[in-house]
């Protein structure tokens, strides 16, 4: 266990404040039955279709869609079809049909950690659209004001240390001071070689296997606990 109280807290999200479930059976499935309406209802906006020529970049010679649901069905960590998701998933949230999950451990550390001065980022494969989506419509109401910054792999694989160096620059912090939590080793494995310290949340109901590599955490208040962190 690393010494001494960190000054910011940049979190994973599925698997980490969100259940598994919630995002493969709940999130993924509502992208996947509302991309073709999607696409041809806003497919000629700027935003969108700026995406969709990122999508043919990568798979030149085939059909956006084609491309899309492929990725969809693989969960692939592709930048254009990510914020594609977090694009649908907007009207999701805002009509109501969709309430970001978090356990029920998370919000009051969340807020404990930012009333006691901490830094709070998030790092997701998922969008910055689709993280402030979640965070500020969650079960526990609007959390977004509590960060500082969101991270998605624009900034860099989640399992290369270059990418959580560079988190740690742009929060103006040595990574030494900088806590990452998450459920993956691999990842773990590239925040602790960047200089990061390190938790892995190892949730019984995500059926997440300990590494044996990492400082372990059943939930948040555990997590305060390790680190000497208020907690709710």
């Amino acid at each position: 266990m690393n010494p001494g109280r960190p000054f910011a807290v940049l979190t994973d999200i599925e698997g980490t404040t969100t259940a598994i479930a919630f995002v493969k059976d709940r999130l993924f499935p509502f992208a996947e039955a509302a991309l073709d309406a999607f696409l041809d209802r806003h497919g000629a906006e700027p935003e969108v279709a700026a995406l969709l020529e990122e999508v043919r970049a990568y798979a030149p010679g085939q059909e956006p869609r084609a491309t899309l649901r492929a990725w969809m069905a693989e969960d692939a960590k592709v930048t254009p079809l990510k914020a594609l998701q977090g694009l649908i998933w907007r009207q999701g949230y805002l009509d109501g049909r969709l309430k970001g999950h978090l356990w029920p451990d998370v919000a009051p550390c969340l807020r404990a950690w930012s009333a006691a001065g901490l830094r709070l980022a998030v790092f997701s494969s998922g969008s910055v659209e689709a993280q402030r989506l979640l965070f500020g419509h969650s079960e526990a109401g609007d959390l977004t004001p509590l960060f500082t910054a969101f991270f998605d792999t624009r900034v860099g694989s989640k399992r290369e240390s270059p990418s959580y160096a560079a988190i740690a620059v742009k929060l103006g912090l040595a990574p030494g001071g900088v806590l990452f939590l998450s459920d993956v080793t691999e990842e773990l494995d590239a925040a602790a070689a960047a200089g990061m310290r390190t938790c892995q949340v190892v949730r019984a109901a995500d059926g997440t296997r300990p590494s044996g590599r990492h400082p372990e955490a059943e939930d948040f208040p555990a997590v305060a606990r390790l680190f000497s962190l208020p907690c709710g």
